[in-house]
């Protein structure tokens, strides 16, 4: 059974920071792609970033420059540390795995 479960989520100022950890069992984490993914009340879940299992990453053009994803294949967690947070960034946070497999979600609150 594959299980993804995040955590870090929260309420933070814009300008904040916040660090986004995703634990992944069940998996061959080393040879998977994975994800993060955010939904904001009302919208589409939409792709934050993804790093492959060599280490390649992509960026929607709304975080790029203040988000970074990073993984550890030998504790089979990817992490998106989120800087210069706005607003706009609330939503609730998604790990993806593959495309496939999906976290339960955190939520992010980033208000005055």
């Amino acid at each position: 059974q594959v299980l993804l479960v995040e955590s870090g989520g929260g309420s933070v100022q814009p300008g904040g920071s916040l660090r986004l950890t995703c634990a992944a069992s069940g998996i061959t984490f080393s040879i998977n792609s994975m994800g993060w993914y955010r939904q904001a009340p009302g919208k589409q879940r939409e792709l934050v970033a993804r790093i492959t299992s060599g280490g390649s990453t992509t960026y929607a053009v709304s975080v790029k420059g203040r988000f970074t994803i990073s993984r550890d294949n030998a504790k089979k967690t990817v992490y998106l540390q989120m800087n210069s947070l706005k607003p706009e960034d609330t939503a609730v946070y998604y790990c993806n795995g593959d495309s496939v497999y999906w976290g339960q979600g955190t939520q992010v609150t980033v208000s005055s």
